[in-house]
């Protein structure tokens, strides 16, 4: 969703670059009385020496009550999708699909949730992990697994770190046919009351 409203967002904004940067240009060459055309009644460029806005257009507005509010909060408004898009930007994003090597030159797509739910049912069934939660990140040819781990107390981090990136991991990487399938593992203990010894 992120990268069509990036798509829509970008193309939006080089068709207004676009449109004023030719507007100018037709402008500063003097094209339209070189072939003779009449620009319309309310357009600003006229001649090579004309401005975007005459001082009458930038100021005809400022004595009225409601002009200021409007202008500061569209402003205030245009900085917070600003910074709204900025921290989607900045979010690691969650992948929705992995390219999958079919052998027919085109390829497959595998669903990023099913792949995240089968590793972390495989994770959980290892003795000694309490909960798995597994995020992919990356891109859809090159992915990532990101897994936090809940372990019991009886769990032994080293042979739980091994038997998941021998068995889970590489059980998912095969599946999808992938050279190389790195892994992050975030690793946190269950709490629980000591236990008395008598």
């Amino acid at each position: 969703m992120l990268r069509v409203v990036n798509r829509v967002l970008i193309g939006l904004t080089g068709l207004v670059l676009f449109c004023t940067g030719l507007a100018a240009v037709v402008a500063a060459l003097d094209v339209p009385h070189r072939m003779g055309v009449d620009m319309p009644d309310g357009w600003s460029w006229r001649a090579p020496e004309d401005v975007l806005l005459t001082h009458a257009d930038r100021t005809q507005w400022r004595g009225e009550s409601w002009w200021w509010p409007v202008v500061i909060g569209g402003l205030a408004l245009l900085v917070l999708l600003a910074l709204g898009w900025l921290l989607a930007q900045l979010r690691r994003r969650r992948l929705t699909e992995i390219l999958v090597d079919s052998g027919d030159g085109v390829g497959a797509l595998l669903r990023g949730r099913a792949m995240e739910d089968v590793v972390a049912a495989e994770s959980e069934a290892l003795p000694g992990i309490d909960r798995a939660r597994v995020t992919l990140i990356g891109r859809r040819d090159r992915p990532r697994i990101r897994i936090g781990l809940l372990l019991t107390p009886q769990a032994s981090p080293a042979t739980l770190v091994h038997r998941l990136r021998t068995e889970a991991v590489d059980h998912a990487r095969l599946s999808a046919g992938l050279p190389a399938l790195p892994t992050e593992a975030r690793l946190r203990a269950t709490k629980h009351t000591p236990e008395r010894v008598s």
